[in-house]
């Protein structure tokens, strides 16, 4: 790790990264991808030791209350969160002066900050968001190594559920010839199901490919799936969306299972739920970074 000061910390459109870079080690990650202009080693994480100060600056100025974005590009979870507790004190100014909170993580690492996240939402509203790929327990643990597996983030939503914490599940990225089976996606669907999330984001079958997280995805392919490299290569050449042969049949089964439990799945209807900031006879809608 390494510690800087930053400028700022929120974005104009209420989005925050409190680390950059990541220790979960996933294989797709896009935060990877060089033109997001890291210029340190993905591993080495850039902690920004102000991010609390420099939060509760910019909150004490908003003359309106709005939803808090954070997780989009860095897990605010990581394993260094365990010792610095930066992001648990992010959260209590959040919680301090009222305002929402959108949350997105891996890790089970959030549940230590069940107090936090039930005393936001009793104020306002906090949704924790949760990515599943893969139902495989033991293909999770090698497309992402370093993290709680999705039975542990499984658990986490069914805690969130029981508290009455709004969850989202990103159900991407998906991975031709990895998990792009019906088995795969009907089984995280169940998951979601039975935590009754409240939405499902998914864009496609596939992922997204470029500069810098394609050299590690391969890198990975190469290491665990031999030959799927080449595979990809010949089908997909050096494209930036990478779709699975069988995205129209599991798009239709997300989309079936999402109207028939009443969870929202359009993308866009999706973000407008997060975004929207509500208060006690109070609603006020405002955007945040994704």
């Amino acid at each position: 790790m390494h510690e800087v000061i930053s400028k700022g910390i929120l974005s104009s459109n209420n989005g925050m990264n409190i680390y950059r870079g990541c220790t979960h080690g996933c294989i797709y990650c896009d935060a990877r991808s060089l033109c997001y202009g890291m210029n340190h080693v993905f591993e080495n994480i850039e902690v920004k030791v102000n991010a609390p100060q420099l939060l509760e600056e910019a909150l004490k100025k908003k003359r309106k209350k709005c939803v808090i974005g954070t997780g989009a590009m860095s897990d605010p979870y990581i394993q260094l969160e365990e010792k610095l507790q930066n992001t648990r004190k992010c959260l209590e100014i959040i919680k301090k002066y009222g305002f929402g909170l959108a949350i997105q993580t891996k890790s089970s690492r959030i549940l230590r900050d069940l107090d936090l996240l039930k005393s936001i939402n009793n104020k306002s509203k906090c949704i924790v968001q949760m990515t599943l790929t893969t139902y495989d327990e033991e293909l999770c643990k090698i497309i992402e190594p370093n993290v709680s597996t999705t039975k542990e983030r499984f658990e986490v939503l069914k805690v969130m559920r029981d508290n009455d914490i709004p969850t989202v599940v990103w159900l991407t990225p998906i991975l031709p010839y990895i998990n792009d089976t019906e088995e795969n996606i009907r089984g995280i669907l169940n998951y979601c199901v039975e935590a009754k999330v409240k939405g499902i984001i998914v864009f496609g079958i596939g992922l997204t490919l470029r500069d810098g997280n394609r050299e590690y995805y391969y890198k990975n392919l190469d290491k665990n799936f031999k030959g799927l490299r080449e595979k990809y290569i010949s089908k997909y050449g050096n494209s930036y969306e990478v779709v699975s042969e069988n995205h129209e049949i599991l798009m239709k089964i997300i989309k079936e299972t999402c109207e028939k439990n009443n969870i929202i799945c359009g993308v866009e209807e999706v973000f407008k739920y997060m975004k929207t900031f509500e208060e006690k006879n109070n609603e006020i809608q405002v955007s945040f970074d994704i």
